[in-house]
Protein backbone atom coordinates (compact mmCIF):
# COMPACT_ATOMS: atom_id res chain seq x y z
CA UNK A 1 0.00 0.00 0.00
CA UNK A 2 1.33 3.43 -0.89
CA UNK A 3 2.39 5.65 2.01
CA UNK A 4 -0.19 8.32 1.15
CA UNK A 5 -2.96 5.73 1.15
CA UNK A 6 -1.87 4.36 4.51
CA UNK A 7 -1.91 7.87 5.96
CA UNK A 8 -5.38 8.57 4.57
CA UNK A 9 -6.92 5.40 5.95
CA UNK A 10 -5.09 5.77 9.27
CA UNK A 11 -6.47 9.28 9.68
CA UNK A 12 -9.95 8.03 8.90
CA UNK A 13 -9.84 5.37 11.57
CA UNK A 14 -7.99 7.50 14.11
CA UNK A 15 -10.81 10.01 14.00
CA UNK A 16 -13.35 7.20 14.22
CA UNK A 17 -11.55 5.83 17.24
CA UNK A 18 -11.79 9.25 18.86
CA UNK A 19 -15.52 9.09 18.36
CA UNK A 20 -15.71 5.93 20.46
CA UNK A 21 -14.74 7.98 23.51
CA UNK A 22 -18.03 9.87 23.32
CA UNK A 23 -21.15 8.48 24.92
CA UNK A 24 -23.29 6.58 22.45
CA UNK A 25 -26.57 8.31 21.70
CA UNK A 26 -29.64 6.16 21.14
CA UNK A 27 -31.29 6.66 17.78
CA UNK A 28 -34.73 8.21 17.60
CA UNK A 29 -37.21 5.51 16.70
CA UNK A 30 -39.94 6.52 14.29
CA UNK A 31 -43.34 4.97 13.76
CA UNK A 32 -44.14 2.65 10.89
CA UNK A 33 -46.24 5.38 9.30
CA UNK A 34 -43.26 7.75 9.36
CA UNK A 35 -41.06 5.16 7.69
CA UNK A 36 -43.74 4.45 5.12
CA UNK A 37 -43.74 8.10 4.09
CA UNK A 38 -40.47 7.57 2.20
CA UNK A 39 -40.91 5.88 -1.15
CA UNK A 40 -38.09 3.59 -2.23
CA UNK A 41 -37.39 3.05 -5.91
CA UNK A 42 -38.63 -0.54 -5.99
CA UNK A 43 -41.37 0.05 -3.43
CA UNK A 44 -39.43 -1.75 -0.72
CA UNK A 45 -41.26 -1.65 2.60
CA UNK A 46 -39.57 -1.27 5.99
CA UNK A 47 -41.53 -1.53 9.21
CA UNK A 48 -39.15 0.50 11.38
CA UNK A 49 -36.69 3.31 11.01
CA UNK A 50 -34.42 5.49 13.10
CA UNK A 51 -33.47 9.10 12.54
CA UNK A 52 -29.74 9.02 13.22
CA UNK A 53 -28.62 11.96 15.35
CA UNK A 54 -25.74 13.07 13.11
CA UNK A 55 -25.06 13.76 9.43
CA UNK A 56 -28.74 13.86 8.47
CA UNK A 57 -28.87 10.10 7.96
CA UNK A 58 -31.75 7.65 8.42
CA UNK A 59 -31.74 3.89 8.87
CA UNK A 60 -34.79 1.86 7.74
CA UNK A 61 -34.95 -1.78 8.75
CA UNK A 62 -36.93 -5.02 8.96
CA UNK A 63 -35.88 -7.46 11.68
CA UNK A 64 -36.79 -11.13 11.18
CA UNK A 65 -36.52 -12.91 14.53
CA UNK A 66 -36.88 -16.43 13.16
CA UNK A 67 -33.87 -16.01 10.89
CA UNK A 68 -32.01 -13.49 13.11
CA UNK A 69 -31.51 -11.17 10.16
CA UNK A 70 -32.04 -7.48 9.59
CA UNK A 71 -32.67 -5.95 6.18
CA UNK A 72 -31.54 -2.33 6.15
CA UNK A 73 -31.72 0.70 3.91
CA UNK A 74 -29.27 3.40 4.99
CA UNK A 75 -30.05 6.85 3.62
CA UNK A 76 -27.52 9.69 3.76
CA UNK A 77 -27.17 13.07 2.06
CA UNK A 78 -25.14 12.82 -1.11
CA UNK A 79 -21.70 14.21 -0.24
CA UNK A 80 -19.74 16.52 -2.50
CA UNK A 81 -22.18 16.39 -5.38
CA UNK A 82 -21.78 12.64 -5.77
CA UNK A 83 -17.99 12.61 -5.50
CA UNK A 84 -17.85 11.39 -1.91
CA UNK A 85 -18.82 8.26 -0.02
CA UNK A 86 -21.21 7.02 2.66
CA UNK A 87 -21.01 4.04 5.00
CA UNK A 88 -22.91 2.27 7.78
CA UNK A 89 -21.83 -0.65 9.92
CA UNK A 90 -22.23 -2.77 13.05
CA UNK A 91 -19.56 -3.58 15.60
CA UNK A 92 -20.64 -7.01 16.91
CA UNK A 93 -18.07 -7.16 19.69
CA UNK A 94 -17.18 -3.64 20.80
CA UNK A 95 -17.92 0.05 20.69
CA UNK A 96 -15.05 1.40 18.59
CA UNK A 97 -14.37 1.34 14.89
CA UNK A 98 -11.96 -1.59 14.98
CA UNK A 99 -14.08 -4.69 14.61
CA UNK A 100 -16.81 -2.88 12.71
CA UNK A 101 -18.25 -4.53 9.66
CA UNK A 102 -19.58 -1.91 7.27
CA UNK A 103 -21.20 -1.44 3.90
CA UNK A 104 -19.70 1.43 1.92
CA UNK A 105 -20.92 3.10 -1.27
CA UNK A 106 -19.29 5.58 -3.64
CA UNK A 107 -18.98 6.53 -7.29
CA UNK A 108 -16.25 4.43 -8.92
CA UNK A 109 -13.86 5.97 -11.42
CA UNK A 110 -15.61 3.95 -14.14
CA UNK A 111 -18.78 5.92 -13.43
CA UNK A 112 -20.75 3.19 -11.66
CA UNK A 113 -22.12 3.46 -8.14
CA UNK A 114 -20.51 0.64 -6.16
CA UNK A 115 -21.39 -0.81 -2.76
CA UNK A 116 -19.78 -3.64 -0.85
CA UNK A 117 -19.09 -4.93 2.67
CA UNK A 118 -15.72 -4.24 4.23
CA UNK A 119 -14.14 -5.07 7.57
CA UNK A 120 -12.30 -2.53 9.71
CA UNK A 121 -10.00 -5.01 11.37
CA UNK A 122 -7.19 -2.59 12.20
CA UNK A 123 -6.31 1.09 12.15
CA UNK A 124 -4.98 0.75 8.60
CA UNK A 125 -7.42 -1.48 6.68
CA UNK A 126 -7.44 -1.69 2.92
CA UNK A 127 -11.14 -0.73 2.71
CA UNK A 128 -11.33 -3.32 -0.07
CA UNK A 129 -14.37 -5.56 -0.52
CA UNK A 130 -14.33 -8.28 2.12
CA UNK A 131 -14.50 -11.93 1.14
CA UNK A 132 -17.42 -13.86 2.57
CA UNK A 133 -15.07 -15.95 4.72
CA UNK A 134 -13.80 -12.79 6.42
CA UNK A 135 -17.22 -11.53 7.49
CA UNK A 136 -18.24 -12.18 11.07
CA UNK A 137 -21.78 -11.22 10.07
CA UNK A 138 -22.82 -12.69 6.72
CA UNK A 139 -24.15 -10.02 4.38
CA UNK A 140 -26.29 -10.35 1.28
CA UNK A 141 -28.17 -8.12 -1.10
CA UNK A 142 -25.67 -5.24 -0.95
CA UNK A 143 -26.47 -2.48 -3.43
CA UNK A 144 -26.78 1.28 -3.63
CA UNK A 145 -28.65 3.90 -5.56
CA UNK A 146 -28.83 7.66 -5.80
CA UNK A 147 -32.03 9.59 -5.22
CA UNK A 148 -31.34 12.68 -7.29
CA UNK A 149 -34.53 14.43 -6.21
CA UNK A 150 -33.71 14.07 -2.53
CA UNK A 151 -29.94 14.36 -3.16
CA UNK A 152 -29.35 11.19 -1.15
CA UNK A 153 -27.51 7.90 -1.45
CA UNK A 154 -29.36 4.78 -0.31
CA UNK A 155 -27.39 1.65 0.64
CA UNK A 156 -29.21 -1.69 0.96
CA UNK A 157 -28.05 -4.84 2.74
CA UNK A 158 -29.30 -7.81 4.71
CA UNK A 159 -27.16 -8.70 7.72
CA UNK A 160 -27.24 -11.98 9.64
CA UNK A 161 -26.98 -11.04 13.31
CA UNK A 162 -24.91 -13.21 15.69
CA UNK A 163 -26.92 -15.90 17.43
CA UNK A 164 -27.49 -15.40 21.14
CA UNK A 165 -26.36 -11.76 21.12
CA UNK A 166 -29.80 -10.19 21.29
CA UNK A 167 -31.01 -7.38 19.04
CA UNK A 168 -29.21 -4.31 20.40
CA UNK A 169 -25.91 -3.37 18.79
CA UNK A 170 -23.42 -0.55 18.55
CA UNK A 171 -23.35 0.92 15.08
CA UNK A 172 -21.56 3.68 13.20
CA UNK A 173 -22.26 5.69 10.09
CA UNK A 174 -20.12 8.09 8.14
CA UNK A 175 -19.69 10.19 5.02
CA UNK A 176 -16.69 11.71 3.32
CA UNK A 177 -16.30 14.25 0.57
CA UNK A 178 -13.81 12.49 -1.68
CA UNK A 179 -12.61 9.18 -3.08
CA UNK A 180 -8.97 8.78 -4.13
CA UNK A 181 -7.91 5.89 -6.33
CA UNK A 182 -11.31 4.27 -5.79
CA UNK A 183 -10.69 4.23 -2.03
CA UNK A 184 -12.73 6.37 0.42
CA UNK A 185 -10.59 9.27 1.60
CA UNK A 186 -10.52 10.69 5.12
CA UNK A 187 -13.65 12.43 6.38
CA UNK A 188 -13.61 15.77 8.27
CA UNK A 189 -12.03 15.56 11.71
CA UNK A 190 -14.50 17.74 13.59
CA UNK A 191 -18.20 18.21 14.18
CA UNK A 192 -20.74 15.51 13.38
CA UNK A 193 -18.20 13.33 11.60
CA UNK A 194 -16.56 12.41 14.91
CA UNK A 195 -19.89 11.93 16.71
CA UNK A 196 -21.65 9.57 14.31
CA UNK A 197 -21.85 6.56 16.62
CA UNK A 198 -24.77 5.11 18.53
CA UNK A 199 -26.70 2.04 19.58
CA UNK A 200 -29.80 0.56 18.04
CA UNK A 201 -32.27 -2.15 19.01
CA UNK A 202 -33.55 -3.82 15.87
CA UNK A 203 -36.52 -5.33 17.69
CA UNK A 204 -38.04 -1.87 18.19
Amino acid sequence: MAASRRVTISLLLLVAAMASSFSFSPCTAQSSSSCASYTFSSNQQYGSCAALPRLGATLHYNYTAAASTVAVAFRAPQPAGGKGWVAWGINPSGSGMVGTQAVVAFRHSNGSLVAYPTVLGSYAPSMAPAAAKDLALPVSGVSAEENGKAKEVVVYATVALPAGKGTKFNHVWQQGSSVAGDVPAAHPTSGDNVLSVGSIDFSK
